[in-house]
């Protein structure tokens, strides 16, 4: 039963959120909103856990495929909607690798597979986002 969350108000705009890992974290509006700052903003968030879910499934594939990789990082640029509710209507994801020995078909193939397959948080956000991937090989 790893699903559930409990998420308590600490005062003014501050949140606690359990997470089933036991590591807490905390959500808190920026002070343009009244917040202070001191904490993770909700929308933000979905998009770490995007990168997270895909960087997991890609890490995986890397250890499972034996490839040579020094260092990789994801980023994230969304398009947030003017009108209220907001949300990201277009998200661009680029996959960067880094690395003497590439196999740039391997990787390819990785990310594709989680992009495509495994990655539950790329199919939620291909419900309400237009979604692009790209990816990057630095030697």
């Amino acid at each position: 039963m790893g699903n559930h969350i409990t998420t308590t108000w600490l005062g003014n705009m501050k949140f606690e959120s359990t997470n089933p890992s036991g590591h807490n974290l905390f959500i808190d509006a920026g002070p343009e909103n009244d917040g202070n700052g001191d904490g993770y903003r909700p929308k933000a968030l979905m998009l770490s856990g995007l990168a997270g879910c895909s960087g997991l499934d890609v890490a995986a594939l890397i250890k499972k495929m034996k490839l040579d990789v020094e260092d990789f990082k994801i980023e994230i640029d969304a398009n947030l909607t003017e009108e209220h509710p907001k949300y990201y209507d277009k998200v661009t994801m680029n996959f960067h690798f880094f690395g003497e020995n590439l196999d740039e078909k391997k990787l390819q193939r990785a990310v594709d597979l989680s992009v495509e397959k495994y990655c539950g948080v790329m199919e939620m956000f291909r419900q309400f986002a237009d979604v692009q991937i790209n990816t990057f090989f630095n030697s």
